[in-house]
């Protein structure tokens, strides 16, 4: 800590330079930080207290092959379940068919093993006795500006309607939404309509359902049903795969898009850019200060501290630049979270991310220090003051 000033006083020699290397820094952590946030928030999704006991049914093929309607009563008698609901993916847009909303077709009971989505006695009424009815999160009620009572027009961009469209008309009855926002906060950006109705509605469906949910009675008896629930259709043309629901969330969005691939190879590519672009600038900055460390070597400076010194700066730049963009990204993941409507809640920066960043800062300045400090410590005192 003795020789921070001189560390500080050669960082700054060069303030434009040093300047446009910390803002490459700061971008390539505060990228980090937001990256990471959403990899974290899709890993969480479908954790929750009251989501450890349910499991989902899907087939073993893809997720988006339908089951047949009459697993529906043999689940519900493997010992362990104790209730059964089921649901179909609708594909719902809204006035354009790229501005697409989480739409579920589902059972009467599906509410019931979902305490998480807040739905007032009232407006569950409502949903019950009314076939067309829909109930809405409240973040799509309060971004479309709609209001309980109203018609609500809707396309599929997968099923087409009675009459050979892709027009759906429905009946906005009631809101829902997430008791808890950090890990259901998604719910309030849902529509959920009766699998009946679309079910009689659609030619393409025919009885069928995209996937069953499972509320078992004890957890810990959660693999055993899943293995039941399995064998109930082995060797058949609609084999099954369950899994608990965080498992089956993960398979999804697996089968959709790698999230952990994308983001480690984005990651990547911007921590090799940035190991090229500070090697490139601790690399001229030591060329242009060899007679400086000459002198320092001449005054009494041994080998091992020049090399200190280089590799302290290296380290030091990193750790400048990286802090920003991290705190910069935890102030930005709320914004986030707002500007995808709640689609992505990206939870706060912890102590696991920021020790991650912490180990990259101190590793690539390392990295990215070295040959430098290596050719100040071997540098001739005499070659160096002479110029050559």
């Amino acid at each position: 800590m003795k020789y921070f000033h001189l560390i500080w006083a050669e960082l700054m020699k060069r303030k434009t330079r040093t300047a446009l290397t910390l803002l490459s820094i700061i971008a390539a952590f505060l990228l980090f930080g937001l990256l990471d946030g959403v990899r974290e928030s899709f890993e969480q999704a479908g954790n929750s207290a009251n989501g450890v006991k349910r499991l989902q049914t899907g087939s073993r093929l893809s997720f988006i092959q339908p089951l047949p309607m009459s697993l529906n009563e043999r689940i519900a008698q493997v010992p362990g379940v104790k209730q059964v609901t089921y649901a179909n993916w609708f594909g719902g847009a809204y006035q354009d068919p790229h501005n697409q909303i989480f739409s579920f077709g589902v059972a009467d009971n599906y509410l019931d093993l979902y305490p998480e989505m807040a739905v007032s006695a009232a407006h569950r009424k409502a949903f019950a006795a009314t076939r067309t009815g829909v109930l809405v999160g409240e973040g799509l009620m309060k971004r479309f500006n709609w209001k309980v009572g109203q018609k609500l027009p809707l396309q599929s961009t997968i099923f087409t309607s009675s009459d050979g469209s892709k027009n759906w008309s429905f009946d906005i009855v009631g809101t829902l939404a997430a008791t808890d926002k950090k890990s259901g906060g998604w719910f309030d950006q849902m529509i959920l309509l009766h699998w009946k109705y679309f079910d009689d509605s659609t030619p393409y469906n025919r009885g069928q359902v995209g996937w069953y949910v499972t509320e078992v009675k004890d957890a810990s008896q959660s693999d055993r049903v899943a293995k039941a629930i399995d064998a109930i259709s082995a060797n058949s043309d609609h084999e099954t795969k369950t899994q608990t629901e965080a498992a089956a969330t993960a398979s999804w969005m697996k089968q959709m898009a790698d999230i952990g691939l994308i983001v480690g190879s984005i990651m990547g590519a911007v921590f090799f850019t940035l190991v090229l672009l500070t090697g490139n600038t601790m690399a001229q900055a030591v060329r242009e200060r060899t007679s400086e460390l000459a002198v320092l070597k001449t005054i009494g400076f041994p080998d091992r501290s020049v090399l200190l010194l280089v590799l302290a700066e290296s380290v030091l730049l990193l750790l400048l630049g990286g802090a920003i963009g991290v705190a910069i990204a935890g102030g930005l993941g709320p914004i986030v979270s707002a500007g995808s409507n709640g689609a992505i809640s990206v939870p706060p920066i912890g102590w696991r991310s920021w020790s991650v960043a912490l180990m990259l800062m101190v590793g690539i300045g390392l990295l990215v220090g070295l040959l430098p400090a290596i050719r100040a410590m071997r540098l001739n005192i005499v070659d160096a003051l002479a110029g050559r």
